[in-house]
C-alpha cells in the first residue's frame, strides 16, 4: 500500500483513542495527555464503554459511537479487543490506527493476524502493533508515549523499536534538533519501513532521514524505497543485533558460511546508498552533522586547535576513518602569517621544525593562549583556502582561553565568509569540557559542536561518506564486452536437470559446462569412477610431462580437503591409484555415511605468481542472492578476508566490490609480480551475477580457489548447489530472474524487434551505460521538440542529467531506447515511473525530430503500456503542451482521457485506464 492514506495519519484532523483511561498510569492516560499537551487543534475522542468522561472530555463507548470518523484511532486496549476495535475503525471510514498494545502474538489464528485481515478489508492503515506511537510536531500531534514533545525541525525518524525511538528523541531535545515526524513501526503488521521511507522521502519538510531497524520482512520493498529515499536525501541507518549467527543453510559452502547476516545488510544498505552508523553515539554523531550541515563535495579537512596533542588525536582519528589531511598552500601560509602576526600570535605557536617562509602546517597550532581573535584571525584565510574542503576547530579552555570568546569569534568569521561566498564551507567545532553558552553560540551559527576531537571527525566523515555514496549511485559503469553473450539456454538444461533428478548439487562435469555457459575460463575436467578409470584418465597427461590432480567426487562432501579429498602433482598411474585409495579409506572412516561416486582428474596449473581468489554466490533468505569476493585457498574462513554485493552488478559495481577486499592490494603490481588483470576478475563477478539472475536455482556456487595474474583468470576448484524455486517475491515482476533479487535485475524477457518500414530496429530497456547513446540522441533532437519534452529549454545534458534518464530502478521504472540495429544509432525513448503506490504511472516519450512518421511513437507507447498492464498499474497519465498537437492526437487514438491543467491553461493532463487501451495503432 505504501503511503495511501498517510496524509490522514500523519495529519490528522481527529484523534480516537481506544481504551483511554484516568488512570495516571495507563498508556491511555499518558498518550492522552501528550495529545492534550501537543495543543492538538482537532477533536480529541476518548473511547472506554467503562467511562462517561475522562479529565473533561466526554467519552464514547464504541468506534461506532464517534461524531464522525476520526482520522487516527490510537489503539491501547487489551489484545483481545484490538482486532474489534480495528474492524469497526475499518467500517466507519477511519484513516489508520496506531496499536500500542503489545502481546497480539502472530500466526494465523492470532489477534495480530485478525487485525491485519480486518484493516485491509477496509482499506485501514496500521502503524504497529508494540509501537510507541507517532509524533508529527509540525502539526501539532503527539500521539505517542514519548517523554516530550519532540521539537519542530526537519529530520524525520523512523524505529522499529520504541525504546531506541524514545532515547533519540531525548537526546536530540536537549541539543536543539528538531523533527518532522517520529514514527515507531513495533512489529509493523502494515505500514513499514519502505512505506515511511517512501512518504519521507517526497516530504519538503524533511531534510534528512534517521533509520533503526532490526530485521526486513520484505527486501524488495525495502530496497526500491531506500534507493529512491536515498538519491533524495541522507538517510542514516543503525541495525541492531549486528553479531546475530547465521541460521544454519543447507549448503555448507564458504560463500554461505561467509556471508553472515549482518553482512549482508550492510552490503544492501551500501547499494542503497544508506549512511549506516554502528552504535547510538555514531547515530548521534551524525545527527550533529546532519542537523547543522549540508553534504559537500571533497574529503581535505584543515584543523585548527590550541594544542597540538588535541590536534594530533584529530589526524589520527582522521586517517582510521579515510579522510584526507588538507595541504596549507604557500598563499594561504602568507595570508596566516599576516593574519596571526597582526592578531598577536606568539613566536611558539608555530612548529618548531618550520621554516620562516612557511612557517604553518596542519593541524594549525594556535597557542595554550589562543583567544577569539587568534581564532577568527586564522580562520578567514582557511575558509578561503580552496586547498581544503572543510575546518575543524578545536578549543580546549584554559585560564588564557576561555570557551565562549572563542565560540563567538569563531561564529563571526563563519557568518563573514558564508556573506562573502555563494558555497559555505563547512565548519565543525569541539570545545572540550565546555559549558552551554558557547554550544548555543555556535548552534546559533549553524555549526555542528562536538564534545571531542573523534566525535567531530566521525561527523566530518558521515558526510564524505554519503556524498561519495551519492556520487558512487550516479558514475556510469564501463560496456560489457560485445562479445559476451552466456548460452543461458544451455545452462538452464544443466540445472534443469540435476534439480529434476532430486539432486541438490551439480557434478563435476555438470559445473564445469556451466562456467562455460558463462565464459568463465576452468581447467579440464575429467571424471573417472574408480581408481583404475583415474589411472587410466590421468595418463594422457603423464606422459605429455605434465602432473595431475586428484579429486573426490561426492554429493554429501562439501569440503574435499577436510577429509583429504585432494592430492596433487602426482607423477604416474600408481600414484594415482594410491591417492585414490587413500581418498577412499579416509572418506570410510570419517564420512562413512557420504556416497563417494568417483574422481576428477585436472591437469596441474602452474601460475606461481597467481593470486588465490574466491568468487561466488550464497543464498540469503531475506536478500536472497548474494555475489561474494574475497581472499581464497583453504582457510579462506580464518583468513575471512570478504566483501559482498547484491546483484545485478555492472563492472563498476564489481569493482568497488573488488576493492573492499584486502586482497585487492595484493592485485596491484609489486617487487617482481605484475598486476593481476582486475578487469577479468570484475567480469567474473558479473557473469556471476547474471548466472543468478537466469537460473534462480542456483542456491550457492563457490569458485575456489579463482586464480588471477597478469593473463586473466580461471577457475580450478567450483561447486554449486541447486534447489527448486519456490513461492515468489512481491514484486517478481515478468520475467523468472525476478523471484529471488532484492534489487531488480535488468528485464531482458521485454527486449523486442521490429520493422518499421523495412527498417529493424531493437527497442530494449535502457542500461545505466546507455549515457553515452542519450547525449548523442539529443544532438538531433531540436530545440522545439526538447521544449516539448522537458516544457523549458535544455543546453546542459550534463553527467547528473543523463544519469537521472539512465539509471533506473526497474522495480518503479522503466525506460525502453529504440535502436537502429544496422547503426546502433538511438531513434527514440519511452519511460514510465510508478508513484510510491505502485498505483499509476507518469510517462513521457520522445522521438528524433528527423524520424517523426515511422510509427516509432505508436511502437514505444504500445510497449510502455504493456509495461504498465503487467506491473498491474491502473493508469498512466502525463502531461502535454498544448501546443503538442502530435502527442494529444495519439493520445486520443490510444484511449486517453484528456483535460486541462487547473494550474497552467498551457497544459493538458492526459491519463488512461491501462486495461481500456485501443488494440494498436494505425499503420503507419
Amino acid at each position: 500500500m505504501s503511503t495511501y492514506r498517510f496524509d490522514r495519519i500523519l495529519k490528522p484532523r481527529s484523534v480516537a483513542l481506544a481504551g483511554a483511561s484516568g488512570r495516571s498510569t495507563s498508556f491511555g492516560a499518558a498518550i492522552l495527555r501528550n495529545l492534550r499537551g501537543a495543543a492538538f487543534p482537532g477533536p480529541i475522542w476518548p473511547v472506554n464503554p467503562q467511562r462517561d468522561r475522562i479529565d473533561d472530555l466526554p467519552c464514547y463507548p464504541a468506534i461506532d459511537a464517534l461524531p464522525e470518523a476520526a482520522d487516527l484511532v490510537v489503539v491501547v486496549s487489551p489484545p483481545d479487543t484490538v482486532a474489534g476495535i480495528v474492524a469497526a475503525a475499518g467500517a466507519r471510514g477511519c484513516g489508520g490506527a496506531a496499536i500500542v498494545t503489545a502481546g497480539l502474538g502472530s500466526g494465523p489464528d492470532s489477534p495480530a493476524e485478525a487485525a491485519r485481515r480486518a484493516a485491509r478489508a477496509h482499506g485501514l492503515r496500521l502503524i504497529g502493533p508494540e509501537c510507541m506511537g507517532l509524533a508529527v510536531p509540525g502539526a501539532q500531534l503527539n500521539a505517542s508515549l514519548l517523554a516530550r514533545m519532540p521539537p519542530k525541525g526537519d529530520l524525520a525518524l523512523i524505529s522499529q523499536s520504541r525504546t531506541v525511538a524514545a532515547g533519540i528523541v531525548e537526546w536530540a531535545a536537549g541539543r536543539g534538533y528538531g523533527f518532522s515526524g517520529v514514527l515507531s513501526l513495533g512489529l509493523a503488521l502494515d505500514v513499514d519501513i519502505a512505506d515511511c521511507l517512501d512518504h519521507f522521502a517526497e516530504d519538503r519538510g524533511t531534510r534528512a532521514i534517521l533509520l533503526h531497524l532490526e530485521s526486513i520482512a520484505d527486501a524488495p520493498k525495502f530496497m526500491s524505497a531506500a534507493r529512491a529515499a536515498a538519491r533524495a536525501k541522507p538517510v542514516v541507518v543503525l541495525r541492531s543485533g549486528r553479531h546475530e549467527a547465521a541460521a544454519p543453510g543447507p549448503f555448507a559452502t564458504h560463500s554461505g558460511i561467509l556471508a553472515r547476516p549482518d553482512a549482508v545488510y550492510d552490503a544492501a544498505f551500501r547499494r542503497a546508498g544508506l549512511l549506516r552508523v554502528q552504535a547510538l553515539p555514531e547515530m548521534f554523531s551524525a545527527v550533529e552533522t546532519l542537523g547543522r550541515q549540508r553534504p559537500f563535495p571533497g574529503k581535505r579537512l584543515a584543523v585548527v586547535t590550541n594544542g597540538r596533542g588535541v590536534g594530533a588525536l584529530a589526524v589520527d582519528r582522521l586517517a582510521d576513518l579515510g579522510g584526507t589531511l588538507a595541504s596549507l598552500s604557500e598563499e594561504t601560509c602568507a595570508r596566516l602569517t599576516a593574519a596571526l602576526t597582526a592578531a598577536g600570535s606568539p613566536t611558539d605557536s608555530s612548529p618548531a621544525d618550520s621554516s620562516p617562509a612557511d612557517p604553518w602546517r596542519n593541524p594549525l597550532d594556535l597557542g595554550a593562549d589562543a583567544d577569539g581573535a587568534r581564532y577568527a584571525a586564522a580562520l578567514d584565510p582557511l575558509l578561503a583556502d580552496r586547498g581544503n574542503d572543510a575546518v575543524l576547530v578545536v578549543n580546549v579552555p584554559t585560564a588564557l582561553s576561555g570557551g565562549e570568546d572563542v565560540a563567538e569569534a569563531v561564529a563571526g568569521a563563519v557568518r563573514r565568509a558564508r556573506q562573502a561566498s555563494f558555497r559555505a564551507k563547512p565548519v565543525f567545532a569541539v570545545s572540550i569540557g565546555d559549558g552551554m553558552a558557547a554550544t548555543e553560540v555556535l548552534r546559533s551559527a549553524g555549526i555542528p559542536r562536538f564534545p571531542t576531537d573523534a566525535e567531530a571527525v566521525e561527523g566530518f566523515m558521515h558526510l564524505v561518506r554519503y556524498r561519495e555514496a551519492q556520487d558512487d549511485l550516479m558514475k556510469t559503469p564501463a560496456s560489457l564486452p560485445q562479445d559476451f553473450t552466456p548460452d543461458v539456454a544451455a545452462a538452464r538444461r544443466i540445472v534443469g536437470a540435476a534439480v529434476a533428478a532430486g539432486r541438490s548439487w551439480l557434478d563435476p562435469r555438470e559445473v564445469a559446462g556451466l562456467l562455460a555457459c558463462y565464459a568463465i575460463p576452468t581447467l579440464e575436467v575429467l571424471f573417472a569412477p574408480d581408481a583404475n578409470a583415474a589411472a587410466g584418465a590421468a595418463w594422457p597427461f603423464i606422459a605429455a610431462g605434465r602432473t595431475v590432480a586428484l579429486k573426490v567426487v561426492s554429493p554429501d562432501i562439501v569440503h574435499k580437503s577436510d577429509i583429504g579429498g585432494v592430492h596433487l602433482d602426482l607423477t604416474s598411474e600408481a600414484a594415482v591409484r594410491e591417492a585414490a585409495a587413500a581418498i577412499l579409506a579416509r572418506a570410510a572412516r570419517d564420512r562413512p555415511d557420504a556416497a563417494v561416486t568417483g574422481f576428477v582428474v585436472q591437469p596441474m596449473l602452474r601460475r606461481p605468481k597467481a593470486r588465490e581468489l574466491i568468487a561466488g554466490l550464497a543464498d540469503d533468505p531475506v536478500f536472497g542472492p548474494v555475489v561474494v569476493f574475497g581472499r581464497g585457498g583453504t582457510a579462506v574462513e580464518v583468513v575471512d578476508d570478504r566483501a559482498l554485493a547484491l546483484p545485478p552488478l555492472d563492472l563498476r559495481l564489481a569493482a568497488e566490490l573488488i576493492g573492499r577486499t584486502r586482497v585487492s592490494r595484493r592485485l596491484k603490481a609489486y617487487r617482481d609480480v605484475a598486476a593481476a588483470d582486475e578487469q577479468a576478475v570484475a567480469l567474473v563477478l558479473v557473469k556471476i551475477a547474471q548466472l543468478a539472475a537466469d537460473l534462480p536455482e542456483v542456491r550457492d556456487l563457490d569458485i575456489n580457489p579463482l586464480l588471477a595474474d597478469e593473463t586473466g583468470v580461471i577457475a580450478l576448484d567450483a561447486r554449486v548447489a541447486v534447489a527448486p524455486v519456490t513461492g515468489r517475491r512481491r514484486d517478481a515482476g515478468a520475467g523468472p530472474s525476478h523471484a529471488r533479487f532484492a534489487v531488480r535485475p535488468y528485464p531482458a524477457e521485454w527486449e523486442r524487434r521490429i520493422r518499421l518500414d523495412a527498417q529493424p530496429i531493437l527497442i530494449r530497456p535502457v542500461r545505466p551505460e546507455d549515457e553515452g547513446l542519450f547525449e548523442e540522441f539529443f544532438r538531433h533532437v531540436s530545440e522545439t521538440d526538447l521544449r516539448l519534452r522537458f516544457f523549458a529549454p535544455v543546453r546542459d545534458f550534463s553527467h547528473a542529467f543523463l544519469a537521472r534518464l539512465t539509471q533506473l530502478d526497474y522495480a518503479r521504472a522503466i525506460a525502453f531506447v529504440a535502436l537502429d540495429e544496422g547503426s546502433g544509432a538511438m531513434m527514440g525513448a519511452v519511460r514510465l515511473h510508478a508513484d510510491a503506490n505502485h498505483a499509476s504511472g507518469e510517462y513521457a516519450i520522445l522521438v528524433r525530430s528527423d524520424l517523426k512518421g515511422l510509427g516509432l511513437g505508436w511502437a514505444l507507447m504500445g510497449l510502455m503500456i504493456e509495461w504498465a498492464r503487467a506491473e498491474g498499474l491502473r493508469h498512466v497519465e502525463g502531461q502535454v503542451l498544448r501546443e503538442n498537437t502530435t502527442m494529444l492526437a495519439m493520445c486520443r487514438k490510444l484511449g486517453f482521457d484528456l483535460r486541462s491543467d487547473p494550474q497552467d491553461p498551457e497544459v493538458m493532463l492526459v491519463r488512461l485506464a491501462v486495461g481500456e487501451v485501443a488494440a494498436g495503432p494505425p499503420a503507419p
